[in-house]
């Protein structure tokens, strides 16, 4: 074989030095160099068969090459032949397998506790009525864990409601929320108190907001108006008669600006909106009190 690649490269060698010899006999006194052609034979033809021919010993040294490996695995099979499995006994066994894996219960049958129908004889019982048997199958294990579950956390409940005092009964959790919602209502209402004005102002006969007014009005008033509204210095509050309104909203006015004129002086800036509120309030309820010694009424009539 070797031989062989030998005579071949010999062969493709001397082919391209026959083309070359043939140009220049042609034409001797033009030189290769000067000739036309890639490969300086002067035709071009010619230039392409020798590519050619190049090409096909190329061919012909892969083909050897592949064929040479072949014949030597052969060989070499022929003189130690590899022994043959025994593929009906491999074939058995595959069956026997697949068999198996076909009888072994699948996800959805364990879970569910699920007995292959080839074992339903196994789970007959006894007794039998109007054709029909029973079979003994039991409860599936997710079932009974659910159920050992619920007692869990049914003990568990009760434990923490009933006897360690941890969790909340809804009696309780009512109160607190109750309570909870108490105070959100006291701090808003607390909040809102001092965004009372001359236009907002509510008249109440609440007890905890006259009683606050009776407080302010004894510490600011009692100099002008007298201990019982009957009036000093200042006009009579418990009669129908007002100087300047007696509306509870003329009333919160007149104590938050106040009538420079006349003497009275401004609140606005000493008390809260929640405290001028609170006494004007209480100023309506002495109306009609009949306090000893009243003073003369003053102003315009107010029913």
């Amino acid at each position: 074989m070797r031989n062989f690649f030998y005579t071949l490269s010999l062969l493709t060698l001397s082919t391209a030095i026959f083309a070359q010899d043939q140009a220049v006999a042609a034409d001797p006194v033009t030189t290769v160099k000067d000739t036309p052609g890639f490969l300086g034979t002067g035709d071009v033809a010619l230039d392409f068969l020798c590519v050619a021919v190049a090409l096909l010993v190329l061919i012909l040294l892969l083909v050897s090459v592949v064929l040479l490996n072949t014949f030597k695995k052969l060989s070499k099979e022929l003189a130690n032949p590899t022994p043959v499995d025994n593929e009906p006994q491999r074939m058995l066994e595959f069956y026997e397998w697949e068999a198996l894996q076909k009888s072994k219960p699948g996800i959805w049958s364990k879970l569910l506790g699920l007995k292959p129908l080839e074992e339903e004889k196994d789970l007959l019982l006894d007794h039998e009525f109007d054709g029909i048997s029973e079979l003994d199958n039991p409860t599936p294990a997710w079932f009974m864990w659910l159920f050992y579950a619920t007692i869990a956390i049914g003990a568990g409940y009760l434990f923490t409601y009933h006897f360690s005092g941890w969790g909340k009964l809804q009696e309780e959790e009512y109160v607190i929320e109750m309570d909870e919602a108490k105070a959100a209502k006291d701090a808003l209402l607390k909040g809102s108190a001092n965004n009372i004005d001359e236009n907002t102002v509510k008249e109440t006969v609440d007890k905890a907001a006259l009683s606050s007014g009776a407080v302010v009005y004894n510490a600011n008033c009692v100099a002008c108006h007298g201990d019982k509204g009957q009036g000093v210095v200042g006009p009579n509050l418990t009669d129908e008669y007002w100087l300047h309104g007696g509306t509870i909203n003329s009333v919160f006015k007149t104590i938050k600006y106040g009538v420079p004129d006349k003497g009275m002086v401004s609140w606005g800036k000493s008390l809260s909106p929640k405290q001028i509120s609170d006494v004007s309030n209480y100023i309506k309820s002495l109306k009609g009190s009949n306090p000893a010694n009243p003073k003369a009424p003053q102003g315009e009539k107010e029913g």
